[in-house]
Protein backbone atom coordinates (compact mmCIF):
# COMPACT_ATOMS: atom_id res chain seq x y z
CA UNK A 1 0.00 0.00 0.00
CA UNK A 2 1.20 3.03 -0.53
CA UNK A 3 1.80 5.84 1.81
CA UNK A 4 1.41 8.77 -0.09
CA UNK A 5 -2.40 8.12 -0.71
CA UNK A 6 -4.78 10.28 1.28
CA UNK A 7 -7.47 8.69 2.35
CA UNK A 8 -11.03 10.96 2.10
CA UNK A 9 -14.30 9.70 4.25
CA UNK A 10 -16.81 9.10 1.78
CA UNK A 11 -19.76 11.31 2.21
CA UNK A 12 -23.40 11.01 0.82
CA UNK A 13 -24.24 13.10 -1.74
CA UNK A 14 -27.17 14.89 -0.55
CA UNK A 15 -24.40 16.34 2.26
CA UNK A 16 -22.51 17.63 -0.27
CA UNK A 17 -23.34 21.88 -1.49
CA UNK A 18 -22.35 21.22 -4.85
CA UNK A 19 -25.55 19.08 -6.05
CA UNK A 20 -27.43 21.03 -4.36
CA UNK A 21 -26.30 24.18 -5.39
CA UNK A 22 -26.78 23.10 -9.03
CA UNK A 23 -30.58 21.97 -8.53
CA UNK A 24 -31.43 25.41 -7.21
CA UNK A 25 -31.02 27.12 -10.94
CA UNK A 26 -34.01 24.87 -12.15
CA UNK A 27 -35.80 24.80 -8.70
CA UNK A 28 -36.08 28.49 -8.55
CA UNK A 29 -36.99 28.66 -12.07
CA UNK A 30 -40.10 26.26 -11.53
CA UNK A 31 -41.37 28.37 -8.89
CA UNK A 32 -41.42 31.13 -11.00
CA UNK A 33 -43.15 29.75 -13.46
CA UNK A 34 -45.73 29.05 -11.21
CA UNK A 35 -46.37 32.37 -9.85
CA UNK A 36 -46.35 33.55 -13.66
CA UNK A 37 -48.93 30.81 -14.51
CA UNK A 38 -50.72 32.37 -11.34
CA UNK A 39 -50.42 35.91 -12.12
CA UNK A 40 -51.64 35.35 -15.99
CA UNK A 41 -54.60 33.32 -14.66
CA UNK A 42 -55.77 35.94 -11.59
CA UNK A 43 -55.92 39.23 -12.92
CA UNK A 44 -57.71 40.45 -16.36
CA UNK A 45 -56.47 41.97 -19.12
CA UNK A 46 -59.44 45.08 -19.40
CA UNK A 47 -57.42 46.78 -22.15
CA UNK A 48 -58.54 43.72 -24.55
CA UNK A 49 -62.07 43.74 -25.95
CA UNK A 50 -63.89 40.80 -25.77
CA UNK A 51 -65.97 41.36 -28.90
CA UNK A 52 -63.39 42.70 -31.01
CA UNK A 53 -65.17 42.09 -34.35
CA UNK A 54 -68.41 43.84 -33.13
CA UNK A 55 -66.45 46.87 -32.32
CA UNK A 56 -65.10 47.15 -35.35
CA UNK A 57 -68.20 47.03 -37.02
CA UNK A 58 -69.57 49.80 -34.51
CA UNK A 59 -66.68 52.28 -35.94
CA UNK A 60 -68.91 53.64 -38.37
CA UNK A 61 -71.60 54.34 -36.34
CA UNK A 62 -69.10 56.15 -34.02
CA UNK A 63 -68.00 57.94 -37.08
CA UNK A 64 -70.84 59.19 -38.17
CA UNK A 65 -71.42 60.66 -34.06
CA UNK A 66 -68.52 62.73 -34.99
CA UNK A 67 -69.53 63.81 -38.13
CA UNK A 68 -72.98 64.83 -36.76
CA UNK A 69 -70.98 67.14 -33.88
CA UNK A 70 -68.91 68.79 -36.99
CA UNK A 71 -72.00 69.51 -38.76
CA UNK A 72 -73.79 71.34 -35.79
CA UNK A 73 -70.53 73.27 -35.40
CA UNK A 74 -70.19 71.84 -31.83
CA UNK A 75 -67.34 72.88 -29.63
CA UNK A 76 -66.45 72.70 -25.82
CA UNK A 77 -64.63 74.41 -23.70
CA UNK A 78 -64.06 72.42 -20.12
CA UNK A 79 -62.88 73.92 -16.71
CA UNK A 80 -62.86 72.24 -13.51
CA UNK A 81 -62.27 73.93 -9.83
CA UNK A 82 -58.77 73.44 -8.29
CA UNK A 83 -60.46 70.57 -5.92
CA UNK A 84 -61.27 68.69 -9.65
CA UNK A 85 -64.66 67.81 -8.29
CA UNK A 86 -66.97 70.86 -10.04
CA UNK A 87 -67.04 70.69 -13.91
CA UNK A 88 -68.37 73.30 -15.92
CA UNK A 89 -68.66 72.97 -19.58
CA UNK A 90 -69.22 75.83 -22.25
CA UNK A 91 -70.51 74.60 -25.87
CA UNK A 92 -71.30 76.55 -28.87
CA UNK A 93 -73.29 75.10 -31.50
CA UNK A 94 -76.78 74.51 -32.96
CA UNK A 95 -79.28 73.01 -30.68
CA UNK A 96 -77.78 72.38 -27.86
CA UNK A 97 -79.55 69.90 -25.80
CA UNK A 98 -80.29 70.51 -21.67
CA UNK A 99 -77.78 67.95 -20.62
CA UNK A 100 -74.92 66.69 -21.52
CA UNK A 101 -72.73 63.15 -20.62
CA UNK A 102 -69.34 63.82 -19.45
CA UNK A 103 -66.93 60.66 -19.86
CA UNK A 104 -63.46 60.84 -18.02
CA UNK A 105 -61.57 57.92 -19.31
CA UNK A 106 -58.60 56.17 -17.71
CA UNK A 107 -56.03 55.57 -20.38
CA UNK A 108 -55.12 52.06 -18.54
CA UNK A 109 -57.23 51.38 -15.86
CA UNK A 110 -60.88 51.09 -16.66
CA UNK A 111 -62.21 51.19 -13.23
CA UNK A 112 -61.32 54.33 -12.62
CA UNK A 113 -63.85 55.90 -15.47
CA UNK A 114 -65.88 58.38 -14.35
CA UNK A 115 -69.43 59.50 -16.09
CA UNK A 116 -71.47 62.59 -15.40
CA UNK A 117 -74.03 64.60 -16.06
CA UNK A 118 -73.72 67.67 -17.00
CA UNK A 119 -77.77 70.22 -16.54
CA UNK A 120 -77.46 73.27 -18.23
CA UNK A 121 -77.69 76.13 -15.69
CA UNK A 122 -77.58 79.10 -18.74
CA UNK A 123 -77.99 78.77 -22.59
CA UNK A 124 -74.50 77.50 -23.22
CA UNK A 125 -73.34 76.44 -19.98
CA UNK A 126 -73.57 73.21 -18.29
CA UNK A 127 -72.50 72.34 -14.47
CA UNK A 128 -71.65 69.02 -12.90
CA UNK A 129 -69.75 67.24 -10.47
CA UNK A 130 -67.11 64.70 -10.31
CA UNK A 131 -64.64 62.64 -8.36
CA UNK A 132 -61.83 62.02 -10.22
CA UNK A 133 -58.54 60.09 -9.41
CA UNK A 134 -54.98 60.93 -9.91
CA UNK A 135 -54.02 60.60 -13.68
CA UNK A 136 -51.54 61.98 -15.22
CA UNK A 137 -53.88 61.92 -18.35
CA UNK A 138 -57.73 61.36 -19.05
CA UNK A 139 -59.42 60.79 -22.38
CA UNK A 140 -62.74 63.00 -22.43
CA UNK A 141 -65.88 61.99 -24.67
CA UNK A 142 -68.99 64.59 -24.42
CA UNK A 143 -72.03 63.71 -25.87
CA UNK A 144 -75.87 63.95 -25.57
CA UNK A 145 -78.35 62.24 -23.56
CA UNK A 146 -79.45 60.30 -26.88
CA UNK A 147 -75.87 59.38 -28.27
CA UNK A 148 -76.67 61.33 -31.55
CA UNK A 149 -73.27 62.87 -31.43
CA UNK A 150 -69.90 63.25 -29.73
CA UNK A 151 -66.82 65.13 -29.18
CA UNK A 152 -63.67 63.76 -27.93
CA UNK A 153 -60.22 64.88 -26.54
CA UNK A 154 -57.34 64.22 -23.97
CA UNK A 155 -56.87 66.29 -21.22
CA UNK A 156 -53.51 66.57 -19.12
CA UNK A 157 -54.67 67.34 -15.50
CA UNK A 158 -51.96 69.81 -14.94
CA UNK A 159 -54.13 72.27 -16.98
CA UNK A 160 -57.67 73.43 -15.52
CA UNK A 161 -59.43 74.45 -18.96
CA UNK A 162 -58.98 72.14 -22.07
CA UNK A 163 -61.56 72.25 -25.51
CA UNK A 164 -62.86 69.29 -27.49
CA UNK A 165 -63.61 69.42 -30.70
CA UNK A 166 -65.33 67.01 -33.05
CA UNK A 167 -63.05 65.14 -35.25
CA UNK A 168 -63.22 66.04 -38.83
Amino acid sequence: MNQNAIIHPVTPWYREPWPWILMAGPAFVVVAGFATMYIAFSRADPLVVDQYYKEGLAINRVLERDHAALLRGYRATIVLNEERTLVRVRMAGEMLPAELHLHFIHPTKAGLDREISARQIQPGLYQGSVQLAQAMRWNVELEDAQRQWRLTGAWNPAEDRFVLEPRS
